[in-house]
């Protein structure tokens, strides 16, 4: 490979590594929301609810460092998922269970823009060596994209 690639390749590969350091997590989809961050999770679990998805549990993180006397930016956690759609891929790789059921988290950054974040599906699919699951992969992404676009805009 030309020297010169390689050098272009490595400079965008750092940049990208340290903007995923710097402000968002590797592996993560971080989509801006226009709205505060209970509104946001409550709009989350509205669309999900609308089609049919099972909402295990909401965490509010900074509720829980109140009651420890600790603060901690708005910060809420949503645990939710379908058997329909994670089952195929505990078919493929059985170790995916581990990131399922799927989670959302709305939170306010230092500057206070609120973001939603949700584990990119084709990460936790490369995580996992998952093989032959790719139409469900895609379709998982698409739908998580979908309800975050409810969610946030």
């Amino acid at each position: 490979m030309d020297p010169y690639k390689i050098i272009i390749l490595s400079i965008v590969t750092i940049s990208l590594n340290t903007e995923a350091l710097a402000g968002h997590a590797i592996g993560t989809i971080d989509i801006k929301s226009n709205y505060a961050v209970s509104e946001t999770i409550d709009r989350l679990e509205s669309a999900l609810k609308k089609k049919g998805m099972t909402i295990f549990k909401r965490i509010s993180h900074s509720e829980g460092a109140r009651k420890v006397d600790m603060t901690l930016r708005d910060a809420e956690l949503l645990i939710f998922g379908n058997p329909k759609a994670g089952t195929p891929l505990m078919q493929c790789q059985l170790t995916v269970a581990i990131d399922l059921p799927q989670k959302a988290l709305a939170y306010k950054d230092e500057d206070g823009q609120v973001w939603l974040s949700y584990n990119d599906p084709a990460f936790i699919a490369n995580r996992h060596h998952i093989t032959g699951c790719d139409a469900s992969v895609k379709k998982i992404s698409k739908a998580l994209e979908t309800f975050s676009r409810a969610a946030t805009q």
